[in-house]
């Protein structure tokens, strides 16, 4: 009997991606703090895992040279975010604090899907060695 690591991987591999992506936009934000006129992004990451995990069993197949080599991608959905302060008179919606803890919160939950990842791989480990 085959194992499909794709399926037993899947959910925490997209959610890893997610994370990661989620982080980038994060720091962008802390970065652009003191920029005029920028936007606070984020993401909604239950609506992007939710699709990412629709998206997994979608492919098609190239059988001819000649076909266009399709490939299904995340759509980069980046929406932005409703500031929680005042305008201070710059038009800039980051608020530094809430990004940090976003930021925190976020590596705790990247932290929690590597675990997670671990304790599959271990399993499986266990499982074919039999120990």
């Amino acid at each position: 009997m085959a194992i499909n690591l794709d399926k037993i991987f899947a959910l925490n591999t997209n959610a890893l991606i997610l994370r990661g992506k989620r982080a980038e936009l994060i720091s962008s934000n802390i970065a652009n703090a003191d920029t005029p006129g920028y936007k606070a992004k984020g993401l909604d990451f239950q609506k992007l895992l939710t699709q990412s995990m629709q998206n997994q069993n979608m492919a098609m197949s190239q059988t001819n040279s000649k076909h266009l080599d399709v490939r299904m991608a995340l759509n980069n959905n980046t929406e932005y975010r409703v500031p929680n302060q005042p305008d201070t008179g710059d038009g800039n919606t980051v608020d530094v604090q809430v990004e940090r803890n976003l930021y925190l919160k976020n590596s705790l939950e990247y932290q929690a899907s590597l675990q997670f990842v671990n304790g599959k791989i271990k399993g499986i480990r266990k499982a074919i060695t039999g120990g």
